[in-house]
């Protein structure tokens, strides 16, 4: 990711109502929600919501999907990704500095709440 990439990923990302539908997106996973839908559950009037979509689709940060006479919208997890990668690049440094521990990224898809807590407990053994 090029730095002008990030400071519009980020500049997108640094408004309360932006953030708030890019999290809830994210939240929902690759099948997206309706616009009627965000605006919804947000109490976003559909004008203003439209636009900041527009903002986060200009980032990468979220794509759309025609279905009928919906549109839905789905945040870009690759984008996410290349984000957090781009911000912790350089975060551990290779001379024995300080660890900024595990860097991990998001999958859109979450494992069954009993996968997860199995594969906890696996950990917890090893």
């Amino acid at each position: 990711m090029q730095s002008t990439d990030a400071v519009t990923a980020l500049a997108a990302l640094a408004q309360d109502t932006r953030l708030g539908v890019f999290r809830l997106l994210v939240q929902q996973g690759p099948s997206g929600l309706a616009a009627g839908e965000i605006a919804g559950q947000l109490g976003i009037a559909p004008a203003t919501l439209s636009f900041h979509l527009k903002e986060l689709a200009h980032a990468g940060l979220v794509s759309s999907r025609q279905d009928g006479r919906f549109v839905f919208y789905a945040a870009n997890f690759g984008a996410m990704n290349a984000l957090l990668d781009y911000l912790t690049e350089n975060c551990c440094v290779a001379d024995g500095g300080p660890s900024c521990g595990p860097i991990v990224g998001c999958e859109p898809v979450r494992a069954p709440r009993r996968a997860r807590s199995a594969s906890k407990s696996k950990r917890s053994k090893a």
